[in-house]
């Protein structure tokens, strides 16, 4: 496959392909004789595990690393298993982080729901144009 098939098959731009190549991230592709990259079935496997695991937010370094000690052989599995254990352990703690925003937006959608639906009926005025005594508190209620 060439490079522009690799990149449909994918989703990752040429341009990123030859980045992660010229970076070490990725094995050097064969070429044909034309000087046009010749992608086989594993270099495609190997840009579909990078493009993951880089979605899943692991530094194109650390990828690197994980790459390296795979190339390295059997040797390296312990390394390997430690590495993604960290990683895993990172994504955790990002999970638990989106799950508290979730948790913050939800509470902010229903307190929004719960004005839309009349349950307030003035935010900041007592009716007369003045401030409320408690518009203060309200406000920090609607941020």
């Amino acid at each position: 496959m060439n490079i522009k098939e690799v990149s449909d098959v994918t989703g990752l731009s040429a341009d990123t392909i030859r980045y992660y190549e010229r970076i070490g991230l990725i094995p050097k592709i064969a070429r044909k004789s034309s000087g046009v990259r010749d992608f086989v079935e594993n270099d495609v496997a190997v840009l579909e595990f990078v493009r993951c695991f880089r979605s899943a937010g692991m530094s194109i370094e650390r990828l690197i690393e994980y790459m390296g000690l795979v190339q390295a052989g059997d040797s390296t599995v312990e390394a390997r298993i430690d590495l993604l254990k960290e990683e895993r352990e990172v994504l955790q703690s990002r999970l638990l982080e989106i799950q508290q925003a979730l948790e913050r937006l939800d509470y902010k959608i229903e307190n929004y729901q719960t004005i839309l639906r009349g349950a307030e009926n003035q935010l900041f005025t007592d009716g007369s144009g003045s401030c409320k005594k408690e518009a203060g508190q309200k406000l920090a209620a609607h941020i």
